[in-house]
């Protein structure tokens, strides 16, 4: 920007010239104005007219001086480049940023020639050092003669004698001397070019050098190689890359190689190299020559009042990129010194490094208030990134928020929407129809009637709004019942009305709750709001089918009031001849309303009470009379049988009568509560004293070393628990059945026995932090008051649990995200996948088990006929719905166990069939076509997540043994499948259990039952290494193949080798054997026969070694109850189906252990139908199919494994799947909910959700 004229300067970031015009239809100079000149390029600054919108959509680019790499392929893991490579990711790194050279060409001929060179320099010293012998010996010859030569006198001979000996001796001396030194010369030049020579032969393309050994290298063999620095020098290299050759090496070493962490590294190589010739990309599109700037509004650079500016982060990053890339090109020209050079291309790549990733590179490029900059990364990932910010989630217009109150006249399907709001929500329809009604003439005069609220303006909003559904929302939106539609009544005030039935599944109270209101616009949603999200035709819970509707507090009170039948009342023992004279004598107050009478009824005589008949008035057709006291069950089971028997409508009208005439007799009951109504009872003191005694008692047996300090604490805490239930038992005797806070406990309207005992009876125990029980009670009551020592004691559990509910909401609400986005593309996409298999299902027998068996199979379809076994009669045909009176027939039939259909089964290559996943909780009825089941299971789960405790559970003696987890965590470590806390080992075998004690260590033995065998079959070119009968211990080699692994066995025995096959029996029976914690409780006795699979000790059980031993359907079954135990635990009451559809995406993939004929590689997770049909087509072609096994995935990984790249990247880890989409070419088929959403389009589910796009859905995956 100009600081002076405060416009774009020509070619910088903002330049109008290649963004479009600042204003619409105006060029910068001002020549051009008004859009007649549309489509125009000024001569005289070159700007195009045309609308200032285009400034959102056009886009720039920075030629670059020198390459650069792109981060996102060097940073993070897998590094796509490295891998490409072959180069360790830290010598890659430090070639990138100019700290080492890579060498990027290798001149053969060079090579040769400096081989020969040397060689040739070898014998040229060999012949030197011969010569210099050779002259060193002549010279030592000479000097010898010299002093050996003869003279006269035979004294004189004699001493010459003597000297000629001793030279002769010096002679040969330094003659070996002057060999020897000569000698280590040589070896010394010798070793000099062997390492030489080393060096040269080390000289490999790829080869990453330092500065150092850079020079030495280029001093000996500057024609034999070239070394280059940064991104060109990768460009160069990647250039070279033959992707077919490298890719079909990798194939040969993958079959042919014997280790595990080889392979592994091969097939992570080949993956990528398949991924970048399957998709087309080319390899060295991952160095950037040219950078993209996007376009200047979509990083806006705005004038504050001061004169200052306020600039998207990017401009500060792309500031930085041009200013470095303008130095190096002014460097280039000048020709300045490769030091300086280097420097500056290492500071481009940091920048543009900045610019894409600044959170990638160690040095975060921060602003000048130490903030760290803002990059294009950044701006995607996270919660605040594109993907969750703007494209899952976006603001809306014609939308309001007001606090709340409670509407007790409303209608179900109704809500108090204030007139302020109203008229500022439908501002737009008003205005159109004061125009129409010619009220005004002008939208300008139109606003200011409404301003100024003249009568005619609210007559026309009451015409508006009449018939004209709204939506409320209360935020945290946990379950599709957290937005519902309603018709609007005006109100005055500024709050919203809501009716208070809807407020137990909007989860809102009138403590200050907000609402937010929002107004569908287009006929469609109209019409959707009308039909699926209106209030009354909500009535039951997605969950689990119960209602959703039922009366609460006050209603509850005033119905169990109403016909509450009390002794002793005014006009008791009084005959009626009608119901309606018992209900005008109890008008005229001749007749108390809890009084027992006799009334004719058309069917006969009953004993009633004015109340009940009152109450049955409001009772559907076709319900019988209802002569019993109404509590929170007995209504609730009513609502439900009136919505299975008469439907949405008459339950509606139903509920709302159930309302007002609990609230009006609420009122008439008076009912309050004070403290002198809490009675503590007489006997308190007389049990408490024994208890004393008992626990005196306990403590000295402990002292005296009778029991251990376990058990003195769990007879302690068994005490008071028994102690604390004989005051609560005393208590309830003495508390009048009738008295207001009786009254409000039995309804089910507030409290419970529980806060009843605090208040009347005794605290009792509490727990720790750890929430390990304290064996110190709390003996006084609310009513008498603490002590400081209980006070201090109770704060220690409260606290916890405070801390625990903020700590639960956070987790609850990510664990609910994470099976939102594993399970969001489960769609009901067919009628029948056409199934054999079922889930089996053992009938209940005992009382106690009837109730859950119902609920596991009403609303399920039969996988097979179901009939009496004594009268063969077929009670329930296959692929017929299970319904309450069939499953009554079930039981009273005594079948042992029956198959029903599940999720869990369903052969639908994407989505679930209907059969499969049975009736549609919410509305009764087989689940229609295009329901987003996936979504509904994940919210049935994931909203009750905020009620499930916390707490990884201390059994601290009670129950004995390790922490368990419990609770929410337990739920996540199932779901993420993770190894559990407190493990218990599983038989990996069947046979006979043997418990083994060692001093401290213990463990449990299973010996099998037969010897171990073991097959293998034959192929063409194996040959076989062994004898027939031959001993052979684990390890020795059986069957060698060229370009194959050798097979060897893995026990010791003896082998017998047939024609086809040899087979190797083990020599003993096979033993396993598992370590047992000391304190551990066991499941299994000695001696016992156990199964394979069959749990050893009492813990939790590890999901993926379950999966090994005792296959697929063991996994389901245990995770389907194990989540279920944890919610039933809390009174949660959440289908099975739910789970079964997150249960069914975790075992959604399986891994290629052998590839065969197939096209994918060893390792590699596949979509598990997609992998069936695969392998049916090679068996039908005669073909070798792929070997795989069943893998688990935790919910993570599985929503990152999914098909679609949008939806994975708007999840977790938004860059990597991006990198990885981008390398791997991948393609999006828009088959889920969410990544239909992100581009914006209407999502594949629900009545719109077009058949022939799903039929073509089906048949691209």
């Amino acid at each position: 920007m100009n600081y002076r004229t405060q416009k774009p300067e020509r070619g910088g970031l903002f330049c109008e010239r290649i963004f479009g015009p600042v204003k619409d239809w105006e060029c910068s100079c001002g020549k051009y104005k008004k859009v007649r000149y549309k489509g125009i390029i000024c001569d005289k600054c070159g700007v195009e007219v045309t609308r200032a919108i285009v400034r959102r959509e056009r886009m720039g680019h920075i030629e670059l001086a020198a390459p650069v790499v792109h981060v996102w392929f060097v940073r993070g893991t897998p590094n796509y480049l490295a891998l490409l490579l072959n180069v360790t990711p830290r010598k890659l790194e430090r070639v990138i940023y100019y700290a080492q050279y890579i060498i990027t060409s290798v001149d053969e001929d060079a090579r040769k020639k400096a081989f020969e060179d040397l060689d040739r320099q070898l014998t040229e010293n060999h012949a030197e050092m011969d010569e210099k012998l050779l002259a060193e010996r002549t010279r030592l010859e000479q000097a010898h003669d010299l002093l050996t030569a003869p003279s006269e006198g035979d004294q004189r001979a004699e001493d010459e004698k003597n000297l000629k000996s001793a030279t002769t001796d010096t002679f040969e001396h330094d003659l070996k001397r002057s060999k020897r030194a000569i000698d280590t010369e040589r070896q010394e030049f010798i070793k000099s070019i062997n390492a030489l020579k080393a060096k040269l032969e080390s000289i490999a393309l790829m080869q990453t050098l330092s500065e150092n050994n850079y020079q030495i290298l280029k001093d000996s063999f500057e024609d034999v190689f070239e070394a280059q620095m940064g991104a060109e020098a990768i460009l160069k290299l990647v250039k070279l890359l033959d992707l077919d050759a490298i890719t079909k090496d990798l194939r040969k070493k993958i079959k042919s190689t014997g280790s595990k962490q080889k392979m592994k590294k091969y097939v992570k190589r080949l993956r990528v190299l398949r991924a970048i010739l399957s998709s087309k990309n080319e390899s060295a599109w991952m160095i950037l020559r040219v950078l993209p700037v996007i376009p200047p509004d979509l990083r806006p650079m705005v004038q504050l009042d001061g004169g200052r500016f306020a600039a998207s982060d990017l401009n500060d990053l792309y500031r930085r990129v041009i200013n470095r890339n303008n130095r190096l090109k002014r460097l280039i020209e000048l020709g300045a010194p490769e030091v300086i050079m280097r420097n500056e291309k290492r500071m481009l790549q940091e920048a543009v490094d900045a610019l894409i990733d600044n959170s990638a590179h160690g040095e975060k490029v921060i602003s000048r208030r130490n903030r760290k900059l803002k990059s294009l990364s950044d701006i995607l990932k996270g919660k605040q990134g594109r993907f969750r910010q703007n494209l899952l989630g976006k603001r809306v217009d014609y939308s309001g928020r007001s606090v709340i109150v409670v509407g007790a006249n409303l209608r179900l399907d109704q809500c108090g929407l204030p007139k302020k709001m109203a008229l500022e929500l439908f501002r737009p329809f008003i205005l159109r129809e004061l125009l129409k009604r010619d009220f005004v003439h002008t939208i300008k005069s139109a606003n200011r009637m409404i301003e100024r609220t003249q009568p005619e303006v609210w007559d026309v909003l009451e015409d508006i709004v009449k018939n004209y559904p709204i939506l409320l929302n209360r935020a945290p939106t946990l379950h599709r019942l957290g937005i519902q539609a309603f018709y609007p009544v005006l109100i005055d005030g500024d709050a919203i009305q809501i009716h208070p039935l809807v407020c137990t599944a909007f989860n809102a109270d009138f403590d200050g709750d907000q609402m937010a209101v929002h107004v569908p616009l287009s006929e469609p949603a109209k019409d959707e709001a009308r039909r699926l999200m209106l209030s009354a035709r909500n009535l039951l819970l997605p969950a689990s089918g119960r209602a959703a509707v039922g009366p609460t507090r006050d209603m509850l009170l005033g119905c169990y009031y109403l016909t509450l039948d009390i002794p002793k009342v005014k006009g008791e023992g009084l005959r009626f001849s009608s119901p309606e004279e018992a209900v005008l004598a109890s008008e005229l107050e001749a007749l108390d309303l809890h009084a027992m009478v006799e009334v004719r009824f058309p069917e006969g005589r009953i004993k009633t009470t004015a109340g009940r008949i009152i109450f049955s008035r409001i009772l559907p057709v076709g319900f019988e009379y209802e002569n019993t006291v109404m509590n929170k069950k007995i209504l609730g089971k009513l609502i439900e049988r009136c919505f299975k028997e008469q439907g949405i409508e008459p339950t509606a009208k139903f509920v709302d009568q159930i309302k007002d005439l609990g609230f009006k007799y609420a009122t008439v009951s008076a009912a309050t509560i004070a403290v002198s109504d809490v009675h503590i009872p007489k006997d308190k003191v007389k049990i408490m004293a024994t208890a004393d005694q008992e626990a005196i008692l306990i403590n000295e047996y402990f002292q005296d070393g009778l029991i251990t300090d376990t058990e003195r604490y769990e007879k302690t805490v068994n005490l008071w628990i028994e102690t604390t239930d004989k005051v609560t038992d005393a208590m309830m005797k003495i508390m009048d059945k009738y008295s207001p806070l009786s009254m409000m406990m039995t309804s089910g309207a507030r409290g419970n026995i529980e806060q009843m005992r605090q208040m009347a009876g005794m605290r009792g125990l509490m727990a720790d932090p750890s929430g390990r029980i304290i064996d110190l009670p709390i003996k006084s009551n609310f009513r008498e008051g603490l002590s400081v020592l209980e006070y201090f004691i109770s704060t220690h559990g409260a606290r916890k649990g405070r801390a625990d509910t903020a700590l639960r909401t956070a987790d609850s609400g990510y664990l609910t995200r994470r099976m939102v986005d594993v399970s969001q593309n489960v769609i009901v996409y067919e009628d029948d996948c056409g199934t054999e298999d079922g889930y089996d299902v053992k009938v209940a027998v005992h009382e106690g088990v009837h109730e859950s068996f119902l609920e596991q199979v009403v609303g399920r379809i039969a996988a097979r006929d179901i009939a009496d076994p004594k009268t063969g009669e077929l009670i329930v045909a296959r692929n017929e719905e299970i319904d309450e009176l069939k499953a009554d027939a079930i039981i009273s039939a005594k079948i042992e166990n029956i198959m029903i259909r599940s999720v869990l089964m369903c052969r639908s290559h994407f989505g679930v069939c209907q059969r499969c996943y049975g009736t549609d909780l919410a509305k009764g009825g087989l689940v229609k076509m295009g329901e987003p089941v996936g979504i509904i299971a994940a919210q049935a789960i994931g909203e009750p997540g905020t009620q499930l405790t916390m707490r990884t559970f201390h059994a601290g003696g009670v129950a004995g043994g390790t922490d368990i987890t419990q609770g929410l965590p337990r739920v996540e470590e199932l779901f993420e499948a993770r190894p559990p806390k407190g493990q218990s080992p599983i038989a990996g075998i069947d046979g006979i259990v043997s418990v083994v004690t060692e001093g401290n260590l213990r463990k449990v033995n299973i010996i099998a039952l037969d010897f171990e065998q073991e097959v293998i079959t034959l192929e063409a070119g194996d040959e076989v290494q062994v004898k027939n009968k031959e001993k052979v211990k684990a390890g020795d080699t059986l069957t060698k193949h060229a370009g194959k692994v050798n097979l060897k066995v893995t026990f010791d025995g003896v082998v017998k080798v047939a024609k086809d096959k040899i087979t190797v029996v083990a020599s003993d029976k096979k033993i396993l054997s598992y370590p047992v914690p000391k304190n551990a409780r066991f499941k299994v006795e000695d001696g016992q026969l156990v199964t394979r699979g069959t749990q050893l000790i009492e813990g939790s059980l590890n999901l993926k070694e379950l999966l090994e031993v005792s296959g697929v359907a063991a996994v389901q079954r245990h995770l389907v109850e194990e989540v279920q135990k944890i919610y039933r635990s809390q009174g949660v009451a959440t289908n099975d189906k739910h789970i079964e559809v997150i249960v069914r995406r975790m075992l959604s993939r399986v891994k290629v252990l052998e590839s065969g004929d197939t096209d994918f590689l060893a390792g590699e997770l596949v979509n598990r139908f997609k992998m069936d049909r695969i392998n049916q087509e090679l068996i039908a072609r005669d073909k070798k199919p792929a070997v795989i096994e069943p893998v688990i995935l935790g919910i993570t990984k599985a929503a990152l494994n999914s098909g679609s790249f949008l939806s994975a990247a708007s999840f977790q880890e938004t860059i990597r799947v991006l990198t990885k989409a981008a390398i791997y070419g991948m393609e999006d088929r828009l088959v889920g909910l969410k990544e239909n959403l992100i581009i914006g389009k209407l999502i594949p589910a629900g009545p719109y959700a077009r058949q022939d796009m799903m039929k073509k859905t089906i048949a691209l995956t």
